[in-house]
């Protein structure tokens, strides 16, 4: 098994998608005004609309901007340098500025437009390190 994507529900996939653009400057593909996707080298974030949930049986299946449990985390060479690259446009979405964490990473948290949060977080010690590899 290989876990290959994340897909995010929005009532807004155009906001959503430029943002997601923005903060990791991978490019999205629109396939229709209804879904999107992201790749990464790694794994693809999704972003789909409201309307596409019909697909999945009823529009009850997942509710937009409700997320109080998931953090979206993406790997950066230096969570520093990509801090301040996106502090002027993140503005008051920061949750917690570049911050040594117990686990052995430098994470800098924000939250997306939907109030999904996100983690760009740069291993820095040696354990870390080992088990980015």
């Amino acid at each position: 098994m290989t876990f290959v994507s994340s897909r995010i529900i929005t009532a807004d996939v155009t906001r959503l998608t430029d943002f997601y653009q923005h903060v990791t400057g991978f490019p999205a593909t629109r396939y229709t005004e209804d879904f999107a996707e992201l790749r990464t080298p790694v794994a693809v974030l999704a972003i789909g609309s409201t309307r596409t949930l019909q697909l999945f049986g009823a529009e009850g299946v997942a509710a937009p901007a409700a997320n109080r449990s998931v953090i979206l985390e993406f790997r950066v060479d230096d969570v520093d340098t990509q801090y301040q690259r996106i502090i002027g446009y993140l503005g008051e979405a920061v949750v917690q500025a570049p911050t040594n964490m117990p686990w052995g990473n430098r994470s800098l948290l924000f939250r997306d437009p939907d109030g999904n949060l996100v983690n760009f977080f740069t291993p820095v010690t040696a354990d870390a390190i080992a088990r980015a590899q």
